[in-house]
């Protein structure tokens, strides 16, 4: 069995040579890095990574600031993929251990470090993970660079601030010694103005690069920022060992086209 692709021909292309040549644009885009990676790293400094999820002619150009940085550091052998659950089905917390399936290929669960996560909170379960696309649109991107690596998806519909540390901890032991990479799948605010957006989430933003997950779900309670994956977030900033984050993008949907109402994309490290 394997976790077929629920977005693929919505989100990106459903053909493995458009689906190339879409993510070839993402990174030449005027709001992408306007060029690959110049050549793949062994350096491995980035633990972490926050990335959007919305159809790639949005915030694929964003999220490839955040994969040039990665391939330019270093490609990990394990890359762990929080993504919010939009759909509200399945386990509160869930890893799936069907490998996930692309127009790119198919990348294989890393079983063994998935069954160290496993516990009263984070449960197997296939439900959750079949219409979401948060994790999914991340996946092509990695295939892009490199067909070696592991996955260990983890599909979040509970993310209150608790369980997201506890999340965190529990990838954060498990990846002693390994040689790992957490991404937390989010998108910013929500069909807001554009002003607004960006004020907001400058603010929330901040609390993530200085690598302060109280702080953040404090500011994002208190003022109304629509941020989807804010549990992961926090998950990966507990759970990657990182130290300090650093902002490579920040866009809107209405950099992309004109909208009164955007929805905004960040690409972060985490070192």
């Amino acid at each position: 069995m394997v976790r077929r692709p629920a977005v693929a021909g919505q989100f990106y292309p459903g053909s493995e040579s458009a689906l190339k040549k879409n993510i070839e644009k993402c990174f030449e885009h005027r709001l992408g890095p306007e060029g690959m990676p110049s050549e793949e790293g062994d350096e491995r400094e980035i633990k972490g990574l926050v990335c959007p999820h919305a159809g790639y002619v949005y915030s694929g150009p964003v999220a490839a600031h955040a994969y040039k940085a990665l391939v330019e550091d270093g490609f990990p052998e394990t890359v762990i993929i929080l993504g919010p659950n939009h759909h509200g089905m399945g386990a509160a917390v869930s890893i799936t251990y069907e490998p996930y399936q692309t127009p790119l290929g198919t990348v294989e669960i890393d079983e063994e470090f998935a069954d160290s996560l496993l516990d009263d909170l984070i449960e197997k379960d296939d439900v959750a993970h079949q219409n979401e696309h948060s994790i999914e649109v991340q996946i092509p991107f990695l295939q892009y660079f490199s067909d070696s690596f592991k996955l260990v998806p983890i599909c979040c519909n509970k993310q209150d601030l608790l369980s997201s540390k506890k999340i965190g901890q529990k990838i954060k032991e498990a990846s002693e010694g390994k040689d790992v990479v957490v991404i937390a799948s989010t998108d910013f605010s929500h069909y807001v103005l554009k002003e607004n957006a960006e004020k907001k989430d400058k603010m929330a933003i901040e609390k993530i690069l200085n690598n302060d997950p109280d702080g953040l779900f404090q500011t994002i309670q208190e003022n109304h920022i629509s941020l989807c994956g804010y549990g992961p977030v926090v998950s990966m900033m507990v759970g990657s060992r990182g130290q300090k984050g650093e902002l490579l993008k920040y866009a809107t949907s209405g950099d992309v086209v004109d909208q009164r109402e955007v929805v905004g994309y960040g690409a972060i490290s985490f070192k």
